[in-house]
């Protein structure tokens, strides 16, 4: 049964409705004041609540503004009943957060048609909040197993490997791993597919599964710039599909400590190398290349380089650097980098004190994108 809560000082008023409202069928709880008021709504979680506006002790205006800033109460359909008919005191009524008037004296058949219609409404919130929990329940799920899939930190002789994924408020597409090829050779790579949502995720794990598993045709894994190549025709954009992604490749030789690589639109990973006076060199390691499924036509290409003793090598995605700060402007990669070098200089090194300083930078409480991060530090070359 519904459950209304009737709140008003006039006992004559009070019962007069109360008796209109139970003919109709619904369960009516009346209390006299506005302090009681908000207790009973606090303990029942009515659909509806219709409150005097004048009352002793608190209004029924300050009644209805505190049982809106409760968001178990937020669905409820709050009727202020009211003498007041300037447009100035309806404005502060619909400030305050009522969604209906009724005007005394009450004309008792429209007092019914606004019942049912705020009830009416009523429903229609909540059906609609429980579709967003609902929703929301489904998209944490999936973060989590996309989670579930991503590749557990590394420890090996030549290098050890720690990764960060920490998914937005809304599932999104960022994408990475790191295997074996051969007991040599360490493929490597991170991907950054456009915009949010289940629509961005899917074709993340998509890539994942096929380069994990070896699924694309007639590539050699060993070859940054085939399988980018492949990647690209296996994933253009059409008219159904809009989505294409940035992209950051490498394979890393143990034996020979050679590391070959090729991007797609992606930021540069950066390399940090130091020399004989104990100094960090640094080198952004980026590609010439459009994002993946831009145009057919793309052709991407490969670079190498030596990787020095004690080297670190980090690839991330973009949404560690485009976070609003608290003056409203972006981190940017610039700064970024900087906040990496820095990171350099600590006795210990954590990922986790990275994405704190990150989290302490961020305007809002959650990232508007996901953030993923690789770390790969190479031991002593022997």
């Amino acid at each position: 049964m519904v459950q209304i809560l009737l709140i008003d000082d006039d006992h004559s008023i009070r019962l007069l409705l109360e008796k209109n409202l139970e003919r109709q069928g619904y369960d009516v709880v009346c209390v006299s004041e506005g302090e009681e008021g908000l207790v009973k709504a606090k303990e029942l979680h009515p659909a509806m609540i219709i409150c005097d506006w004048v009352m002793p002790g608190i209004s029924g205006l300050e009644v209805c503004r505190q049982v809106k800033s409760i968001p178990d109460l937020a669905t409820t359909f709050f009727i202020l009943l009211t003498s007041l008919g300037s447009v100035e005191d309806r404005v502060k009524g619909l400030d305050a957060g009522a969604d209906d008037f009724l005007c005394k004296p009450i004309e008792m058949n429209e007092f019914i048609a606004r019942i049912r219609a705020g009830l009416r409404l009523h429903q229609l919130s909540q059906d609609l909040t429980e579709q967003k929990r609902l929703l929301e329940a489904e998209l944490a799920e999936a973060a989590e197993y996309v989670s579930s899939i991503l590749p557990k930190p590394l420890e090996h002789h030549c290098l050890t490997i720690n990764s960060r994924f920490l998914p937005s408020s809304q599932l999104g597409g960022d994408g990475f791993d790191y295997f074996w090829l051969d007991d040599h050779h360490l493929a490597l790579y991170l991907l950054d597919v456009s915009g949010h949502g289940l629509r961005a995720a899917l074709p993340a794990l998509a890539v994942i599964n096929l380069l994990r598993f070896k699924n694309l045709s007639q590539v050699d894994y060993y070859q940054p710039n085939e399988v980018l190549n492949e990647l690209n025709k296996t994933f253009q954009m059409t008219d159904t599909n809009d989505k294409y992604f940035t992209i950051w490749y490498g394979v890393y030789n143990c034996k020979n400590h050679e590391l070959i690589y090729a991007s797609a639109g992606h930021p540069p990973a950066i390399l940090f190398t130091p020399n004989v006076e104990e100094e960090l060199l640094e080198t952004q390691l980026k590609t010439p290349g459009l994002p993946v499924g831009m145009f057919p036509e793309a052709n991407y290409t490969n670079k190498s380089l030596f990787i020095d003793s004690l080297s670190r090598l980090y690839i991330f995605s973009d949404g560690l650097y485009e976070i609003e700060q608290k003056d409203g402007t972006l981190i940017g990669l610039t700064t970024f980098l900087a906040m990496i070098r820095n990171y350099q200089k600590r006795d210990s090194h954590n990922l986790d004190q990275l994405i704190g300083y990150l989290k302490s930078c961020n305007l809002k409480k959650k990232f508007d994108d996901d953030l993923s991060i690789i770390e790969v530090n190479f031991t002593e070359n022997l």
